[in-house]
């Protein structure tokens, strides 16, 4: 795939701010690509994103980081990966190299104690609005399988304590087992 070299300067920024201002880790950075790439710049589908967001928390490693490779490579191919994930992995990298540096005025500060409490009440926000997004992609897409395979699977992990490694990997077991017998019916492309 090729790009213009305007895409691959519009990716790392896009990824660059997206990272720098997104405190919480990767469930807090999804809809804010979301609104990046599917709203604002359209370079993806709103069902490419909900597709890429599963494959990302699915993955090993930082699901930003992961949904990053997936939207880079995407755009613009291995060498939008590259960049999108260089955006996305240089603010935390900056932030924290600054942060132990001065780890011991920092620790002690009544103001970092209150800037961090303050945004744990932001990241429970974002988190509720993509719980909200994805259960509203699930709806949609009006298959009781999905919806229950959801239910299940929050069930099993906040009521019943089951490790989410396990939810996760049941989750994809039944995907890929729902993906077998959609493409024998006919049904993928």
């Amino acid at each position: 795939m090729k790009a213009d070299k305007n895409v691959y300067g519009k990716l790392f920024l896009s990824s660059f701010g997206l990272s720098a201002f997104t405190f919480g880790g990767g469930y807090v950075i999804i809809p804010l690509m979301k609104r990046k790439f599917v709203e604002e710049l359209h370079w993806l589908e709103e069902e490419e994103m909900l597709n890429f967001t599963a494959i990302a928390q699915s993955s090993p490693g930082a699901v930003a980081a992961n949904a990053a490779v997936l939207v880079g490579y995407r755009v613009a191919g291995l060498p939008g990966a590259l960049t999108a994930v260089l955006g996305t992995i240089l603010p935390p990298m900056i932030v924290l190299s600054v942060i132990s540096l001065f780890y011991t005025a920092f620790r002690e500060s009544l103001v970092v104690a209150a800037v961090l409490k303050g945004m744990r009440a932001g990241v429970v926000a974002v988190i509720a609005d993509v719980v909200y997004t994805m259960g509203r992609g699930v709806f949609k897409e009006k298959r009781i399988s999905s919806v229950l395979v959801m239910a299940a699977a929050f069930l099993a992990a906040w009521a019943f304590g089951v490790n989410v490694i396990f939810v996760i990997l049941a989750c994809g077991l039944f995907g890929a087992l729902r993906a077998i017998a959609d493409a024998k019916r006919g049904k993928l492309q």
